[in-house]
């Protein structure tokens, strides 16, 4: 059989390098993309210890001719875009950078892939987000969006992009609607990362407190690692389809900061504050994603939940201050 060829533009980012690590596995020729991996060092692809096995590009997705002479280049089989700025807290701060690294990337990639007319398969990273508060029930494929962020409109814009395409000129171009997912790659500028580090960080000795936001929040939070593989399974039905994928459990950020402190030996409200000043202009209370469609069409269903990826989280960040 002939060898597989993956292009994962975003590979520097958690799903990325967990992504990239997954398809080795399965045998595939793996390029990554970043805006320039020239200067890039691709840390999280050294911690997996597969950096030297992928094929890394520069390429800048709001820049058509870029995209082009990648995706020319590479001939990929599938495309993951994973790329773009991540952070919903960021996204209020950055609003434009946000929706054109989301929305124009996306719209750059699905050009390409009309205009070189080439079967190539398009997983496109869209988000929980895009629904806004779900409450107490359960989003799936058919709920409606409500954005609350930019970066929800951005990833929002970027699944009806895809819809369109696929709708429009028959690509094999489909969404993921993911929930939050968590992992040791995680970059401390997210509030699972910030907690799981302060907790290790004041269990060593530092006594300084951990500032959060709404502790109030409930979230539907899964392990990374599972959950692209859920993107790869998408990419091998006979048609697209776009897919909510979950764990269907929902715990607040005060349930995460007590699990995390808990797991150091530590009581969280000792600990922990609740600042006003770091909650955002508008806020998701409580969301929950229902991933039954995934679990009938793809075989995948979630195994960790909010506990279980604080314990493999705290783990790496124990393991990862002795190894210092």
């Amino acid at each position: 059989m002939t060898q597989k060829r993956a292009l994962i533009c975003g590979v520097s980012g958690q799903d990325g390098a967990y992504l990239a690590q997954l398809l080795l596995a399965k045998g595939y020729h793996v390029c990554g993309t970043s805006r320039d991996a020239q200067v890039s060092g691709f840390p999280n692809l050294v911690r997996l210890g597969i950096k030297d096995r992928l094929e890394l590009l520069s390429m800048v997705g709001t820049d058509f001719r870029s995209v082009l002479n990648v995706v020319a280049r590479v001939q990929p089989d599938e495309i993951y875009n994973l790329a773009g700025q991540s952070s919903v807290g960021l996204s209020f701060e950055q609003p434009m950078e946000t929706l054109e690294s989301i929305a124009t990337g996306t719209l750059n990639l699905l050009e390409v892939m009309r205009f070189i007319a080439r079967p190539i398969r398009f997983y496109n990273a869209s988000s929980s987000e895009c629904f806004g508060a779900t409450g107490d029930q359960p989003a799936d494929e058919t709920t409606p969006f409500h954005p609350r962020s930019p970066y929800a409109v951005a990833k929002a814009a970027g699944f009806w992009a895809v819809a369109n395409y696929r709708d429009a000129y028959g690509l094999y171009a489909c969404s993921g609607l993911l929930f939050n997912h968590e992992s040791p790659l995680r970059p401390e500028r997210f509030v699972t990362q910030k907690i799981v580090t302060a907790a290790c960080r004041i269990a060593a000795g530092d006594r300084r407190a951990l500032h959060l936001g709404n502790l109030a929040i409930r979230r539907d939070w899964g392990w990374a690692a599972e959950f692209v593989d859920a993107m790869h399974r998408i990419l091998q039905l006979d048609g697209p389809e776009d897919f909510v994928i979950a764990t269907g459990s929902t715990f607040s950020l005060q349930q995460f900061a007590e699990t995390a402190f808990q797991a150091v030996g530590l009581d969280w409200r000792e600990w922990v504050v609740s600042d006003p000043a770091l909650h955002r202009p508008s806020d998701l209370l409580a969301n929950r994603g229902n991933a039954a469609k995934a679990e009938r069409l793809l075989g995948w269903k979630a195994r960790l939940t909010m506990p279980g990826v604080v314990a493999g989280m705290v783990s790496a960040a124990l393991h990862a201050g002795a190894a210092v």
